[in-house]
């Protein structure tokens, strides 16, 4: 049995196919259309699927999409009645989710001579995010909650997974959510893109909660793990707050009303300097986010009595009050699959039809998150000579090495002389973190890494950190929390006496958002990792996205691409070697 999964007109579009319970291919359109969190209907993704699949759409029995039109009505009519929110904003719903109900029509527009037989499944949106972290957990029996913006007119909801069962017990609706609260404070500083939120998260720790009484009187916790947003500080839910999330980069207009900019000052232009209010803002919204995120996990708990649970929606991207749960609240074990946000939507469509719809008992693990696209070698060399007269420009030599194992030793030497590394290897990982397949490397022990990275490869904010990637038996060693996190999803403390020695990948802090290498799950990145231990004795190399201002690159051609126009010094293609001589 074959499911496509999809998550369409909405950030973050992706696609997925699961074989029965297993997971074959997922991928997210924005890596495609080179457009950081399209939206859309993820045609171009729904056909990578089948062709990894080596099927024709006609085999697949179900396509699933994480939306329900027909979720919550009764509570779509009551804000109406409450809010009286402005016609064209109740036109622009409207049309959106039309174009989730047409999706039929669209699918037999792409594939004209390729009929589609089986049925369509709409999932309510946070019912998909459930089931998109619990059913591939390693948890038979778990507690489960779903934080995000909106879906489905709902922004949170908890329950309990059980073998092939979800019970959802309580959920959050429109108007109110963290995860709106946290993208207007993100907006409020400046940072006016889709999916900036990581950026408050890493500017946070340079602040300090000073202003958290004044967020006080925007967001209120309940003793039953619920909150509440004072709309007075809000516009979204009654204005027409433009938006854009259909073929293209995902657009949201100011959420905030005036009162905020009252209660806290004038708000941050994108391209004004960062003041020190701002960073103490940004300590005080992640420190309000996460009281109201324990919040809703203590009472979790306290309802079902389990120390396992698996967290999802956009808010579950957040590493560091992930990294807290087991010191603020009573669970000892946490799961977070890698794409947390929307574009899990589709792999959460996928497995609640398998499970929930379809009664299936067999269940499907995700331990890691290499489930995309991959090149072989001769293609490789095909895109090498093309541009060979772009590489002879940049004064670059390229070798092929038969024995990888060579490479990897070139590869450890090179970083451990301070050289900057692209390394591209198998299959490109699943979420937007890079996990040692659409990687760049670099040695951790070098202070200035931090801002040579910053200003020369990613040309992006100095304040922001980077990741350590660590050989998972020497966490214990290096960090003062020893856990199991693939996808980097969690921030820990680095112990103090090793903080100096890894300087390039420990946050002002003192925390690093680590990612535990297995070799049974990447023995590549893994040899490599261990290579550089024997020549440092550091067992960590500083990993970020392999990208600039973009979405991670893809295909061999955007590595060489992205390599050439920055000052990366060696590109690792699968078993080729390119260096600059320079």
């Amino acid at each position: 049995m074959y499911i496509l999964g999809i998550n369409a007109y909405h950030a973050d579009s992706s696609a997925c196919i699961i074989k029965d319970q297993n997971l074959i291919f997922a991928i997210e359109e924005e890596r495609i259309r080179r457009i950081k969190h399209w939206a859309g209907f993820p045609i171009l993704s729904i056909k990578n699927c089948l062709d990894k699949a080596n099927i024709r759409l006609s085999d697949v029995d179900y396509i699933c999409i994480n939306s329900d039109p027909k979720a919550n009505l009764i509570k779509k009519i009551l804000h109406i009645v409450k809010y009286r929110p402005s016609f064209k904003l109740i036109l622009n719903k409207f049309k959106n989710k039309r174009k989730n109900q047409n999706i039929i029509n669209i699918i037999k527009n792409e594939f004209m001579n390729d009929e589609f037989k089986g049925k369509i499944i709409n999932v309510e949106h946070h019912n998909a995010h459930l089931a998109s972290t619990f059913y591939v957990s390693p948890f038979e029996e778990a507690c489960i909650v779903s934080v995000d913006g909106f879906g489905d007119f709902t922004s949170t909801a908890w329950g309990f997974g059980s073998g092939a069962k979800i019970e959802v017990k309580d959920r959050i609706y429109f108007p109110n959510s963290l995860g709106i609260f946290y993208q207007s404070i993100t907006q409020y500083l400046g940072f006016k893109k889709y999916g900036d939120e990581y950026k408050v998260m890493g500017l946070a720790p340079y602040g300090k909660p000073i202003y958290k009484d004044k967020l006080q009187k925007i967001v209120s916790l309940e003793k039953d793990g619920k909150y509440k947003l004072n709309l007075e500080y809000f516009k979204f839910h009654k204005s027409n707050t433009d938006f854009k999330w259909d073929n293209g980069e995902v657009f949201f207009e100011n959420l905030y009303s005036k009162n905020l900019i009252e209660l806290l000052g004038k708000e941050r232009i994108e391209t004004g300097s960062i003041e020190q209010f701002h960073k103490d803002i940004a300590h005080s919204a992640q420190s309000l986010y996460e009281d109201a995120f324990y919040n809703i996990l203590n009472e979790t708990h306290k309802l079902y009595k389990n120390d396992n649970i698996c967290i999802s929606g956009g808010c579950g991207m957040n590493s560091v009050a992930n990294g807290k749960i087991t010191s603020r609240t009573p669970f000892k074990n946490v799961y977070v699959q890698p794409a947390a946000g929307d574009a899990g939507g589709a792999l959460g469509a996928s497995y609640y039809t398998w499970h929930s719809v379809l009664k299936k008992k067999e269940r499907f693990e995700m331990k890691h998150a290499y489930f995309g696209n991959s090149y072989s070698n001769d293609l490789i060399e095909k895109v090498i000579n093309k541009e060979k007269s772009k590489l002879d420009k940049e004064k670059c030599k390229f070798k092929f090495y038969g024995n990888f194992e060579d490479l990897t030793e070139d590869v450890a030497k090179l970083i451990s002389k301070g050289k900057i590394v692209g390394w591209f290897q198998d299959k490109m990982e699943w979420g937007p973190r890079a996990l040692g397949n659409r990687s760049i490397l670099a040695d951790p022990r070098n202070p200035d890494m931090k801002n040579i990275l910053n200003s020369k490869i990613k040309r992006r904010e100095s304040f922001r950190p980077f990741a350590p990637s660590i050989l998972k038996d020497q966490v214990a060693e290096w960090f003062e929390i020893d856990d199991d996190v693939p996808f980097m999803m969690k921030v820990f403390q680095v112990k103090q006496n090793k903080r100096s020695s890894i300087p390039a990948v420990t946050h002002v802090d003192g925390s690093g958002r680590l990612q535990t290498v297995y070799k049974d799950r990447n023995e590549k990145f893994y040899n490599l990792i261990n290579k550089f231990y024997k020549i440092s004795n550091v067992p960590i190399l500083l990993n970020t996205s392999f990208n600039e201002n973009e979405p991670i690159i893809n295909t061999p051609e955007e590595a060489l691409d992205c390599f050439l126009r920055t000052k990366m010094d060696v590109l690792a293609l699968e078993n080729y070697l390119i260096k600059r001589e320079i």
